[in-house]
């Protein structure tokens, strides 16, 4: 099984070392003729227009949209949970659009204001999940097949599931924590096809 991560800009490598600890397969993700070897995806932090731009630029947008309809597993992270998003405020160029949840950009303040907090975290054992926000977003709202995974003690959304989407509003793959890794590694495993399998 390989995981790729959309290697234009932000937090990639980070992802890598993150899946690398637990023994997962990553593959750093530049032309979208290598989504077709991947088994899921991980779109991570990073500067959302500045991501968004070079996905226009590189023609990654259809193949990222159907590589989403594929059912195949992938997670947004931070700025990444702001492309999958079918509706964000203040993003002056398309994203990927394929979950159906409102998004607000920056709804924290700017990187100063910068902050964790323990999350409790739908499909995770254990202790609460250590969330590291950095010029976060919010999930202002989700469409009725949308599960929301995680919230702040105020009740705003940082974690929500549609199928085999998932999306966090903050960076996971800082705290070093890898649960969150594992469990989207879980996504859609018994649907998932073999490499090479007929229709």
């Amino acid at each position: 099984m390989t995981t790729g991560i959309l290697a234009l800009q932000g937090d990639f490598r980070e992802h890598a070392e993150m899946l690398a600890s637990i023994g997962q397969a990553a593959v750093e993700v530049r032309r979208p003729e290598q989504l077709d070897a991947l088994d899921s995806l991980i779109i991570p932090g990073g500067e959302s227009t500045t991501i968004a731009r070079l996905i226009l630029r590189y023609s990654f947008t259809e193949p990222l949209r159907a590589f989403c309809a594929s059912g195949r597993p992938t997670w947004g992270t931070c700025a990444g949970a702001i492309l999958l998003a079918k509706q964000v405020d203040d993003l002056d160029r398309p994203g990927i659009e394929t979950m159906d949840m409102t998004v607000a950009r920056n709804a924290f303040g700017r990187q100063v204001d910068s902050f964790e907090a323990g999350i409790e975290i739908g499909g995770l054992d254990g202790k609460p999940f250590r969330a590291i926000f950095i010029r976060a977003p919010v999930i202002e709202s989700v469409g009725e097949g949308v599960e929301v995974l995680g919230r702040l003690e105020d009740g705003a959304i940082v974690a929500a599931r549609q199928g085999n989407l998932l999306a966090t509003a903050f960076h996971p793959e800082l705290g070093g924590d890898t649960r969150l890794h594992e469990y989207f590694l879980t996504i859609g495993a018994a649907e998932r096809p073999r490499a090479g399998a007929g229709a």
